[in-house]
């Protein structure tokens, strides 16, 4: 079962792309904070979030994003932004750290804030400003988008408008988005897929899953890091 932490204080050998003190972004280009840790999968070395530091403007100092929902800033050199506003933070479920060293609370903190995060942040489509945030008739699938999915013209012959075929092309846009969690999902799973962010963050992660083993040896509850070394080391300190 994969387990997930921090990356703290463990400095990766030889990367000088840490993303760790990299300033995030959010919308209008609104100063968030910085970058102060990581947050990943002690199996495989994928990052799932990263922990952004807001300085003190917010209450509970600290929040999370999804490595998936991050980009490179197209303002700011080797830094990050998202789609997320200081008040849709705010919304955020406190974050506490010591809810990794258990799995249950772990897991009921990520669906807490997924459910917060899914209903904040809006959707866009690609390089433009359209909301793809489908309502409630188009997740239901009216005559139109079933018509559309079939590539059938509407009733009476007569094809699609121009602002007809926009609003296909956005339910189409939020279907095929890895950001919607289907109600009733107990389990949420983090997407780890966060892949071409930008050089920093593709060599950062690159160096993390080659490191992985040496960064969780100071991990109490899980056993991904060789055991043996982890016994030879208490070895060592009851001889001394």
């Amino acid at each position: 079962m994969a387990h997930y932490g921090v990356l703290g204080k463990y400095q990766i050998p030889e990367s000088t792309e840490d993303i760790r003190g990299a300033s995030l972004y959010g919308t209008n280009d609104d100063k968030l904070g910085k970058i102060k840790d990581v947050i990943f999968d002690h199996t495989t070395g994928d990052i799932g979030y990263v922990v952004v530091d807001t300085g003190g403007w917010l209450k509970s100092k600290e929040f999370l994003v999804p490595a998936n929902q991050l980009r490179a800033s197209a303002e700011h050199k080797d830094d990050f932004e998202c789609d997320c506003t200081k008040q849709q933070i705010e919304s955020f479920p406190p974050y506490n750290e010591e809810d990794l060293q258990s799995e249950e609370r772990w897991r009921d903190y990520e669906g807490r804030y997924r459910a917060k995060w899914e209903t904040g942040p809006v959707m866009h489509r690609a390089e433009t400003d359209r909301n793809i945030t489908p309502t409630t008739q188009q997740m239901q699938g009216n005559q139109s988008s079933l018509r559309a999915e079939a590539g059938l013209p509407r009733g009476g012959g007569a094809q699609f408008t121009e602002s007809e075929r926009d609003q296909e092309a956005d339910v189409a846009a939020a279907e095929s988005s890895t950001r919607v969690v289907p109600p009733g999902t107990d389990d949420v799973v983090i997407n780890s897929s966060a892949v071409g962010i930008g050089g920093r963050w593709d060599t950062f992660q690159a160096r993390l899953r080659e490191r992985r083993k040496e960064a969780v040896t100071g991990c109490g509850t899980c056993t991904v890091g060789p055991q043996s070394e982890k016994g030879s080391v208490e070895k060592w300190k009851k001889a001394v």
